[in-house]
């Protein structure tokens, strides 16, 4: 595919994944030349709606993204260790490839931040000024790999845009407690699953306002500090049955059977299967309500890129069927 040469370049790390392709979108909306690196051979790397320029090689390796860095204005750091497993052998070493790489060729870094790095000693409505006390182990290497970049624009002057959201869900979003729990089955689901207990808030992030957000940052950049970091606050489901009413709403059947999710099976499970202990490790944030305060993202941008509820469920169910 040709590329246009005098185009600003972005250069996506996990491009074929939900946040990285949403993002790598909405840049490509604005003009800029999309790059990615990737270990898939040709014959397995997917079609997207842009020209990619594809890269062979590995996050993990410092010298394949420095290359892949050559040129490029943006580095969206959308990568996490396959399998959710080994987060401090891959997740640090991969975001100090990226911040190095960032340093050498002058580019700004974007950052999919999450919201492990608070807990449930937290309060209800967090902030980007809520200290972080994560208590779990995900939760510290995420607060590590924030202080990496914090450190990375105080020391080395790279420019950093962090934007902390919920729990993904919409088109791309596969691996999700949306599509895997919740509305299993997408418009075909024959029931729907509540994970949290009636009146227990959670965050939801539709990944296609998360991508606007993070382009729309990239549109004032200029103006913002080396180091940004900003709350999206999404969809929250407040009742503990605002997405689930949602779903049955959309698929045009109010009587859907809603069922509690058995948590019980990842209990049985985790002893054998890691994937389920590492999920069963992050389940405070289905037991207690935790939202996130988008006052400062929405003085910057002037608001906070929104799908109407209903609209953003029926485009995950449509992806996810």
């Amino acid at each position: 595919m040709s590329h246009d040469s005098n185009a600003p370049t972005a250069l996506i790390l996990g491009l074929t994944g939900a946040i990285g392709g949403a993002i790598a979108k909405a840049l490509a909306r604005r003009g800029f030349t999309i790059r990615a690196l990737t270990r898939r051979p040709p014959a397995e790397r997917p079609p997207f709606a842009f020209p990619v320029d594809w890269r062979d090689g590995d996050a993990r390796d410092a010298a394949s993204v420095l290359a892949a860095a050559h040129g490029a204005r943006l580095i969206v750091h959308g990568v996490n260790p396959p399998g959710y497993a080994r987060w401090r052998e891959d997740a640090l070493p991969m975001l100090a490839n990226t911040i190095a790489a960032a340093k050498a060729v002058g580019a700004t870094v974007l950052f999919p931040g999450n919201v492990y790095v608070y807990s449930s000693a937290s309060p209800d409505l967090v902030s980007e000024t809520t200290p972080r006390t994560p208590s779990t182990r995900k939760g510290q290497v995420r607060l590590e790999m924030e202080e990496l970049l914090e450190q990375a624009a105080r020391e080395h002057g790279v420019r950093v845009i962090a934007v902390r959201a919920g729990d993904f869900f919409g088109p791309g979003v596969t691996n999700s407690w949306f599509a895997l729990a919740l509305a299993k089955g997408g418009m075909q689901a024959r029931s729907v699953q509540r994970l949290t207990r009636p009146g227990i808030g959670h965050a939801w992030a539709y990944v296609p306002d998360l991508a606007e957000t993070f382009a729309r940052l990239v549109d004032i950049s200029a103006d913002l500090p080396a180091y940004t970091v900003l709350n999206f606050a999404g969809h929250y489901d407040a009742t503990g049955h605002d997405m689930t009413d949602a779903v049955r709403r959309v698929i045009g059947r109010p009587d859907l059977p809603v069922r509690t999710f058995p948590w019980i099976i990842l209990w049985l499970a985790a002893p054998f299967v890691r994937f389920m202990r590492e999920a069963l490790e992050m389940r405070w944030l289905w037991q207690r309500s935790l939202a996130l305060d988008n006052a400062r993202l929405v003085s910057v941008l002037g608001a906070e890129p929104h799908t109407a509820r209903d609209e953003a469920v029926k485009a995950a169910l449509l992806a996810a069927g």
